[in-house]
């Protein structure tokens, strides 16, 4: 009996009967032989984390521009705080850590430069939109071919808010696995707390600023607002046998006026965002010079060129897949004007 076999039969012994397990998956696009030591979904964790998707994330605005600064959070340090607020809820809710683990892994592999503010951008300028979620199951399936599981893929797919409810029952934000809505509250619960930090650090907010009530309830440190949020989660899931995530409804209202507070004082603060505003004016104008140069494109997307793409899309992916310092580096580049003559 090989090692994955073991690890699967283990699952049936500890797992809750809500959990995905691994035996249970609906499969890959393609099929492919299974790992003698690993499961499905550790295969799909091991896949991402390899990937130059994945590795792009250091190098992506989470909420303040390009920080110069060691202790801010990129795209990727703030995955890496989703994938440990959500593994601690599903190890306490006996799920499958191994699939909560991809999908929180994988879950901004399809983030754009620039933080939401890039998302928006290339949402206006692409003929058929642009969500980051959506885009992460496109750069899995092509550009890095990584051919995930039907779970890790709708755990991505699903986990944004976008403008619909912190929970929902709507199958269009709902994922099916329980291991997926983890990802999608470990998310909020994540940014929420790491962006006071940040924003503490670099002046934006000021500690006497923060909304007194919602701190007395869910704590004053990082530390006791993460506690509260998952004990919560845990508990109020814990109360139920249903395949859904539940959240009391006093810690859903401080989510919410927390999100709201922090929306007018930190994402639209008009310094922050007086700096994003000039990041999207060049993402627009670097739109326009690739789909004018086909020839630069093709020459610097080679990696994302795919033959049955049209060249909106591929402009669309090159400037998804770039960092924050690749796209300034290229605007420079093509747009700025360069000194030709000197004394």
């Amino acid at each position: 009996m090989t090692i994955r076999k073991i690890l699967e039969e283990n699952e049936r012994k500890i797992f809750s009967k809500r959990a995905c397990f691994s035996t249970d998956t609906k499969g890959r696009k393609e099929e492919e032989e299974s790992c003698s030591l690993r499961t499905s979904f550790q295969k799909d964790r091991d896949k991402i984390l390899y990937s130059k998707a994945f590795r792009r994330l250091k190098g992506k605005t989470q909420v303040f521009l390009a920080p110069e600064g060691d202790h801010y959070r990129t795209r990727m340090t703030h995955t890496l705080e989703v994938m440990q607020i959500a593994r601690t809820i599903a190890r306490a809710l006996h799920l499958n850590e191994m699939l909560t683990e991809a999908i929180a892994i994988g879950h901004d592999i399809g983030h754009t430069p620039f933080g939401h503010a890039g998302e928006d951008t290339l949402g206006e300028l692409h003929p058929q939109g642009f969500r980051h979620e959506r885009h992460g199951v496109r750069i899995a399936e092509t550009t890095e071919m990584l051919n995930l599981t039907w779970e890790v893929k709708e755990g991505i797919m699903k986990h944004s808010k976008g403008k619909g409810p912190l929970l929902s029952h709507d199958p269009q934000y709902k994922a099916s696995t329980l291991e997926g809505q983890v990802v999608r509250i470990a998310d909020i619960i994540a940014y929420l707390n790491h962006d006071i930090d940040d924003a503490l650090r670099v002046g934006v907010l000021r500690k006497d600023q923060l909304p007194r009530e919602i701190m007395k309830f869910i704590g004053d440190t990082a530390s006791q607002r993460i506690t509260k949020m998952i004990t919560d989660v845990v508990v109020q899931t814990s109360q139920h046998e249903e395949k859904t995530l539940s959240v009391s409804g006093d810690i859903l209202d401080a989510i919410d006026q927390l999100r709201a507070f922090m929306f007018d004082n930190v994402y639209e603060n008009p310094i922050n965002r007086g700096e994003f505003v000039k990041a999207c004016k060049m993402l627009r104008e670097l739109h326009e010079f690739y789909l004018k140069n086909e020839d630069i494109l093709l020459k610097e997307a080679k990696n994302f060129s795919n033959e049955k793409d049209d060249k909106h899309q591929l402009v669309c992916d090159y400037i998804a897949g770039m960092t924050d310092l690749y796209a300034l580096r290229k605007y420079q580049e093509h747009l700025c004007p360069k000194i030709i003559a000197s004394y």
